[in-house]
C-alpha cells in the first residue's frame, strides 16, 4: 500500500475539524489501491481469527448480542498493507499532537465484519473522565457500497435524540471524532461490511474532559 499520494493538508483538515466541531468525514482519505490492499489483508484471515466483539474494558468486557454482532481482529503490524496503515495514523498522531496538543500516546486498531443483519447499537466510545480514549478513527473497505445496502454509521450530538450525520460506509472514507462527545450506532447492514475501528489513546484515563 503506497501512502505517499496521501497530502499533508488532508492532516490539516482533520486537525482542523478536531478543533472545532469535534468531528469529521473525509471520502478519498485512502485512494482505490490503498483501500483494497487491505481489503485483501482482511480477507486472508480466517474466520477462527475473528472473534465476536465485545463491549466494556478489561474486567468488564463481555460479548452481548443485544448491542453489538459485529466481528473483530486487531491490528498488529504484521502485514505490509496494515504496516503502511499504521504509519500514516502515527502521522495523523503527530499532527493531533502538534496542532492541538492532545497529548495522544499510542494507537489501536482492529478490523471490524459486520456480516449481512449485524449492527451496534447507539454507544459511546469513551465514558468522560473514565477513560484514555481520545479520537475515534473509522476507515470503510468496502468496494462499491450502495445506499439501499444499509450499514450506516449514524453520529449523534452530545444531546441530541436524532442523528447529526448519516455516513455511507464507501471504501476510503475515514470518519474522526471526539470520543467522549459523539454517540453512534451502526445500522444492520444487507451485505458483508468492512471497516477499520481505532482509537487515539492518552496515559491517564482519569484526566479531565478535552475541551478543544
Amino acid at each position: 500500500m503506497n501512502t505517499a499520494p496521501l497530502s499533508t493538508c488532508v492532516f490539516d483538515d482533520i486537525t482542523e475539524a478536531i478543533a472545532g466541531p469535534g468531528m469529521g468525514i473525509f471520502p478519498g482519505f485512502l485512494n482505490p489501491a490503498q483501500t483494497a490492499a487491505l481489503r485483501r489483508d482482511f480477507a486472508t484471515l480466517p474466520d477462527w481469527q475473528l472473534t465476536p466483539a465485545g463491549i466494556g474494558r478489561e474486567h468488564a468486557h463481555h460479548n452481548n448480542e443485544r448491542i453489538r454482532t459485529d466481528k473483530t481482529r486487531w491490528l498488529d503490524g504484521t502485514t505490509p498493507p496494515q504496516q503502511d496503515y499504521l504509519a500514516l495514523m502515527a502521522g495523523l498522531q503527530q499532527s493531533l499532537n502538534r496542532e492541538l496538543f492532545m497529548g495522544l500516546r499510542d494507537y489501536e486498531c482492529h478490523y471490524a465484519r459486520y456480516d449481512e443483519g449485524d449492527f451496534y447499537k447507539k454507544h459511546l466510545d469513551a465514558f468522560r473522565g473514565r477513560s484514555n480514549r481520545r479520537v475515534t478513527t473509522v476507515l470503510y473497505l468496502n468496494n462499491d457500497w450502495q445506499a439501499d445496502q444499509g450499514g450506516e454509521l449514524l453520529i449523534y450530538a452530545e444531546k441530541g435524540a436524532q442523528p447529526s450525520h448519516r455516513v455511507m460506509p464507501e471504501g476510503g472514507t475515514l470518519v474522526c471524532f471526539l470520543s467522549e462527545r459523539f454517540p453512534h450506532e451502526v445500522l444492520p447492514a444487507r451485505r458483508q461490511r468492512l471497516s477499520i475501528a481505532g482509537w487515539f489513546r492518552i496515559d491517564d484515563p482519569v484526566a479531565p474532559v478535552l475541551r478543544l
